[in-house]
């Protein structure tokens, strides 16, 4: 009885091993250093990215000099949270008042909030989600009245 247990715990195993083999790869993965020349080609793709993000910051300049006490006088925190309503119309106001260099680059739109962020100590997409809140998802900026 023992000898049959052992048995079919022994074939048992060697099926399993067998099975479980073929999924598993032993190979190393191939990094992209084991190309030869790819060293090369990654450090000139950092420094094109680098040129390219060089060239979207000149293009969004204007974004640094942006008066955003516009929003950040309106836009503060109360006992419980932001006021939405507030909030919300600064920014717009803000957004607004440079649309039409806003437009061309969506870059600039995210190096504004960004600056916002920094000079408002604002908590990361709290504005975009007060103003979803405010006036629900749209698409685009509706600057009627502004």
């Amino acid at each position: 009885m023992g000898f049959r247990i052992c048995s079919v715990l022994l074939v048992f195993f060697f099926l399993l091993g067998i099975a479980t083999s073929s999924l598993l790869h032993y190979d190393t993965p191939e990094t992209p250093a084991e190309k030869g020349r790819s060293l090369l080609q990654t450090k000139s793709n950092k420094e094109e990215e680098k040129r390219k993000k060089e060239e979207e910051e000149k293009k969004c300049a204007f974004v640094n000099n942006m008066n955003y006490t516009i929003v950040t006088s309106q836009c503060t925190r109360q006992p419980l949270s932001y006021p939405v309503a507030t909030c919300c119309k600064s920014l717009k106001r803000l957004m607004c008042k440079y649309r039409d260099q806003l437009n061309p680059n969506p870059k600039c739109a995210f190096f504004m909030f960004e600056n916002l962020h920094n000079k408002g100590k604002y908590p990361p997409t709290i504005l975009k989600y007060l103003c979803e809140q405010f006036e629900g998802k749209k698409k685009d900026l509706d600057c009627f009245g502004y």
